[in-house]
């Protein structure tokens, strides 16, 4: 999960550089949202396979209760918030409406989100 988010924060940096470069307070580089769209498609995938093997090994390998913790919601709402954000980039990728912002705001909810899912599951580390 830890490479995962590594690769969903540079992609969030990316987006970054292009809200900045689309507020003319950055110079526009061309190779900047295939650099945003190389890395948050993997990184989308990444995060969801970590979080659906979040509840295997709660069952298997530790055989508790797969969402019983605080990890857990904060896993459940990144993930939904990775989804939303995908959902509203692939319309933006598509030329299907302009939700910018939207798509901006849900990626910094997603990696605030899976930030406190992160803190929230050193207490699960063995």
């Amino acid at each position: 999960m830890l490479a995962s988010l590594v690769v969903a924060f540079a992609a969030l940096r990316a987006g970054m550089r292009l809200r900045q470069a689309r507020l003319g307070r950055a110079r526009r580089d061309p190779a900047q949202r295939a650099r945003h769209l190389r890395l948050a498609r993997p990184a989308v995938w990444l995060v969801l396979l970590g979080f659906a093997g979040g509840p295997v090994s709660m069952l298997w390998l530790r055989s508790e209760r797969p969402f019983g913790t605080a990890h857990a919601v904060a896993g459940c709402l990144a993930a939904a918030l990775f989804v939303a954000a995908a959902v509203l980039g692939r319309r933006l990728e598509s030329g299907r409406g302009r939700p910018v912002g939207a798509h901006a705001l849900l990626g910094v909810l997603a990696m605030l989100a899976a930030a406190l899912a992160a803190v929230a599951g050193f207490v699960l580390l063995p």
